[in-house]
C-alpha cells in the first residue's frame, strides 16, 4: 500500500478596495468688526488693519468710493490694499 500525501495548507487572501480620495471644500468668510464702544472709530491704524468702520475689499472699491490713494491710519486702510508696504494703498 502506498501512502497518500496530506493536502498542503492553503491561505486565502481577500483584496481590500482602494480607499476613496477625501474631498475637502473650503469656504472663505470675511468678517468686519465694528469698533468697540467709546472708541468713536478714531483709533489709529496699526498697519495690520484699517481703522474706523470703513472696509474696502479691493482697490476697485476704494476708487469707486473716491478714497484712492488711501493711507495707513485712514478709515478703510488695510495691508491687503498696499502692495509695496509703504503705507499708501491703491496708488
Amino acid at each position: 500500500m502506498t501512502a497518500t500525501p496530506a493536502p498542503a495548507a492553503t491561505e486565502t487572501v481577500t483584496a481590500s478596495p482602494e480607499p476613496v480620495p477625501t474631498v475637502t471644500k473650503t469656504k472663505i468668510v470675511k468678517v468686519t468688526v465694528a469698533p468697540a464702544d467709546g472708541d468713536g472709530g478714531t483709533s489709529g491704524g496699526s498697519g495690520s488693519g484699517g481703522s474706523g468702520s470703513a472696509y474696502y475689499a479691493n482697490c476697485t472699491a476704494v476708487r469707486a468710493a473716491g478714497a484712492a490713494p488711501i493711507h495707513a491710519g485712514e478709515p478703510g486702510y488695510g495691508r491687503h490694499l498696499d502692495r509695496d508696504g509703504d503705507g499708501v494703498g491703491c496708488e
